[in-house]
C-alpha cells in the first residue's frame, strides 16, 4: 500500500442487503472532456441545455425504483438551473459538487482549484440551501500528480470525495492507486475510489460511465456483482444524465470522442432500470457515514 495513504475501516456486512452508491453527474452533454477540443467554453452559454429534462427523467427512475443517489453537479449548471437542483434536494437526494465548469483538476494549481471548488461549493448550498460535503473531480482528475487537492477540498469544508478511478485509461486513471475507501494522509477527508474488479493483476472497470453502455447488461452485472461477492463493500456506480438523451445533438469531434460517446445512448435507460431493480441504493454520504466520521 502506498504509505501516504491510511485505510478505513470498512464497517462489517452482516445479513443485511448490501446498498450500493448510485452516483449522477450532473453536466450537459456539450460540457464533457470528449469534447473539449470541439466546443469552446466560451461558448456553452450559446448552446441550448438539455440537462434539466434529462435529470427529470433519471429523477422518475430512481422515484420509481425507490432509490436515492448522490448527485455531484456543477456549479455552472446550478447558477442556471436552480429549479433542477432544488428538485434533486427536495426528492430526498444528496447534492454534492462536481466543481464549477468540469475544469480538470490536474490542470489547475493549488490556489485556482482551491478558488473552483469554493466558488462551486458556495453556488450549490445558496441554490440548495443544504450543507455539501462530497465532491468529484471532473473526469476522476485526482491522483499521484496532484495529492494535494485533498488537503485542500478538506479545508473548504468538503467531508468525501470520489474522485479517483484506479485503472489504465488514456483519459484518467491511476492502475496503482487504492481501490477500497482510504484516508489522504494529511487529510480528515475519506476518499471513495470507483468500483473496479482485479483479475490476472489488472484492475478492470466497472462502475458505469461509458463501460455500462459498451459492454453486455450481463456481463457488467456480473462484474459489479462480483466485486459486491469478493469485497463486501459497497459499489460505486455512476451516469451521467447525457447518457440517456439518444437524441442530443451531434457534435463534429474526433471518431474515437464520437464512439464513446454517442455508443448505446439508446440503451441506457433501460440498463438503469435493470441496475436499479438488481442491486439496492443509496447516497454516498448514507452508505459511507461511518467512514466519513471516523476520518473526521
Amino acid at each position: 500500500m502506498n504509505p501516504t495513504m491510511i485505510s478505513a475501516t470498512v464497517p462489517p456486512r452482516g445479513n443485511t442487503v448490501q446498498r450500493h452508491a448510485m452516483t449522477i453527474d450532473v453536466e450537459d452533454y456539450f460540457q464533457v472532456q470528449a469534447f473539449a477540443g470541439a466546443i469552446r467554453r466560451a461558448d456553452w452559454d450559446q448552446i441550448p441545455c438539455r440537462v434539466e429534462a434529462n435529470v427529470e427523467r433519471l429523477l422518475a427512475q430512481l422515484d420509481r425504483a425507490g432509490a436515492k443517489a448522490t448527485f455531484f453537479t456543477l456549479g455552472w449548471i446550478a447558477e442556471r438551473h436552480p429549479t433542477l437542483v432544488r428538485r434533486v434536494v427536495a426528492a430526498g437526494h444528496e447534492l454534492a459538487s462536481h466543481g464549477y465548469d468540469h475544469t480538470r483538476a490536474d490542470t489547475q494549481q493549488p490556489g485556482t482549484f482551491r478558488a473552483d471548488i469554493r466558488r462551486a461549493k458556495r453556488i450549490l448550498e445558496d441554490v440548495g440551501g443544504v450543507r455539501v460535503i462530497g465532491y468529484r473531480a471532473a473526469t476522476f482528475s485526482i491522483g499521484a500528480r496532484n495529492p494535494w487537492a485533498f488537503g485542500i477540498l478538506a479545508e473548504e469544508g468538503h467531508r468525501y470525495s470520489s474522485s479517483t478511478y484506479p485503472v489504465k485509461h488514456d483519459l484518467y486513471g491511476d492502475p496503482d492507486g487504492a481501490r477500497a475507501p482510504y484516508i489522504p494522509a494529511g487529510t480528515d477527508l475519506l476518499e471513495i475510489p470507483m468500483t473496479t474488479l482485479r483479475i490476472g493483476g489488472r484492475n478492470l472497470p466497472c462502475s458505469g460511465g461509458g463501460y455500462f453502455r459498451l459492454l453486455p447488461y450481463p456481463l457488467f452485472r456480473w462484474m459489479f456483482a462480483h466485486c459486491e461477492g469478493v469485497t463486501h463493500q459497497p459499489g460505486v456506480f455512476y451516469l451521467h444524465p447525457w447518457e440517456i438523451d439518444p437524441d442530443q445533438p451531434r457534435v463534429a469531434a474526433p471518431r474515437l470522442a464520437r464512439l464513446r460517446h454517442y455508443t448505446n445512448l439508446r440503451r441506457t435507460a433501460v440498463r438503469l432500470d435493470a441496475m436499479l431493480r438488481d442491486f439496492s441504493w443509496d447516497r454516498m454520504d448514507r452508505i459511507y457515514a461511518g467512514q466519513i466520521a471516523a476520518a473526521a
